[in-house]
């Protein structure tokens, strides 16, 4: 069953006929918080409500509107991304109300059109579910939602982006959680020129014979062990007027990954259908630059690919041979994600842009270091580290630099080809993977490599606007870093 998203609109006030109010409640304002909601001091300790972070209380009326109380924590805490996360979790809770009012930004101290923006995001984000291969899926009452305190043009505006955001978001959520026996790269491809279609971009759709044609090896190689044929996808997006360059974007998309004759253990396989959460990411982000006036020409470049166990897959010890010549010895056919982003970084950097950057969900040694909420960041231009990381706060999705140690690039050396796909120990496998990406990025263009294993997929539980599973992680980070995008100082 298609998603029918409720789409949020803006209010100076809350209407006269509504069935829920949703109220933001600061831990050290409670009173005052509580007075304008409404409800009893004494109510509120007695349930054990303090205004939490992320804490919601739900309190019957019987006259009038319902109220949905929502902790932001204490005031001098309280930003965009607080606001979003208490949003998210009121639009994940609140399912039993049709007409529903939300207050949360108001008297925070936040810009209200900010504070619009942000919660207006936030609630389509936590009210998002991936029903649609339900036979009885959940049911949701909800039928209208106004954003309360956005007035005039600015808030309509505001409210207006947040929700386009959070349906990018959660159009890349929709393309995670599809299972591969639904989405097989074909599919995937013809899934991403809808959404081009609709979004002002141009889609080109390579299959088998233009990749041999192109002598993209390493797409080749990891998938001839599946029956389903693969593809690779190039976006372009250009913006009215003069760009202010050039960005390219890579996204790795591995529609389901066994491992290959590495073979995963089957607990490891869960979840591999969201192996293709970048390029799932770079398409939800392109898809906003259009109504974002994005300043810049941009190129997604997606591989996607099953890897599979076949008559014809590759072996432990076999050599392929990426776009551009170099060969790469295939010590683990695990190690996949990164055959397929070389390709895509050839023909990127064949392009010439004025930056690169690439995201997959490449490595459980990332995890290992940054636990399930937060992404690895690599890169060869400080700059560009530091931009990528800019966005990312700006967004409220959380990254980390990561090093790339130059003493572990020997561990990929091979005897008999040029470089082998995973280094000589078990140390360091998100650097080592970092380190083998770089080789195939051309000298002197900035390149940046965020490694998503983590918080594309979580597994521990919804939390504020995130869900359980695919979570879309990336879309809003890449979305605000091209939307402000200026050339990179030499």
């Amino acid at each position: 069953m298609p998603r029918t998203p409720v789409v949020p609109t803006a209010s100076a006030r809350v209407p006269a006929r509504v069935d829920l109010v949703v109220h933001g409640v600061r831990s050290d304002r409670t009173d005052d918080d509580l007075a304008r909601a409404g409800v009893p001091a004494a109510a509120a300790e007695a349930a054990g409500f303090t205004g939490a972070p992320k804490r919601a209380w739900l309190v019957p009326a019987a006259d009038g509107p319902d109220r949905l109380l929502v902790g932001l924590g204490a005031a001098a805490d309280v930003d965009a991304s607080r606001l979003r996360a208490a949003a998210g979790t009121a639009g994940r809770v609140a399912i039993r109300h049709a007409r529903i009012a939300i207050t949360i930004g108001e008297e925070t101290g936040v810009d209200a059109d900010v504070a619009a923006e942000a919660v207006a995001e936030g609630w389509a984000l936590g009210a998002y579910r991936f029903e649609e291969l339900k036979s009885e899926p959940k049911p949701s009452k909800v039928r209208s939602v106004v954003i309360a305190g956005a007035s005039g043009r600015p808030g309509k505006a505001a409210v207006a982006r947040g929700a386009a955001t959070a349906e990018a978001v959660n159009t890349s959520r929709d393309l995670v959680n599809r299972p591969g026996s639904v989405l097989e790269p074909a599919d995937l491809a013809e899934a991403i020129k809808v959404i081009a279609a609709a979004s002002g971009l141009k889609a080109r759709v390579d299959g088998p014979a233009a990749l041999r044609r192109k002598a993209l090896g390493g797409v080749l190689g990891v998938s001839q062990g599946a029956s389903a044929e693969p593809r690779f996808v190039e976006l372009t997006y250009v913006p009215k007027g003069r760009a202010r360059g050039h960005v390219a974007l890579v996204g790795k998309g591995v529609t389901f990954d066994t491992g290959g004759y590495s073979l995963k253990p089957s607990d490891s396989m869960k979840g591999m259908n969201g192996d293709m959460g970048g390029a799932a990411a770079v398409v939800g982000a392109m898809s906003l630059l259009a109504a974002r006036q994005a300043p810049v020409k941009v190129t997604g470049y997606l591989p996607l690919v099953e890897n599979m166990i076949g008559p014809d897959a590759i072996t432990v010890g076999d050599v392929i041979t990426i776009r551009g010549g170099t060969t790469v010895e295939v010590l683990n056919t695990d190690a996949e994600g990164r055959l397929i982003l070389a390709d895509g970084l050839r023909l990127a950097s064949e392009a010439k842009p004025d930056a690169i950057v690439d995201l997959a969900t490449l490595t459980g040694a990332c995890m290992a270091a940054l636990g399930p909420r937060t992404a690895g960041l690599f890169g060869t231009d400080p700059a560009l580290v530091d931009r990528v990381r800019g966005a990312a706060d700006a967004a409220g999705e959380a990254v980390w630099p990561m090093p790339m140690l130059q003493h572990l690039r020997p561990g990929l050396d091979s005897d008999i080809a040029d470089i082998r796909n995973i280094g000589g120990g078990r140390l360091a496998g998100a650097s080592v993977a970092a380190l083998f990406l770089a080789h195939f990025v051309d000298d002197g263009i900035p390149w940046a490599h965020l490694d998503i294993a983590g918080p594309s997929w979580i597994t521990d539980g919804a939390d504020g606007e995130v869900p359980k599973l695919g979570t879309g992680f990336g879309v809003r980070l890449l979305a605000d870093l091209l939307e402000r995008w200026e050339p990179l100082t030499p």
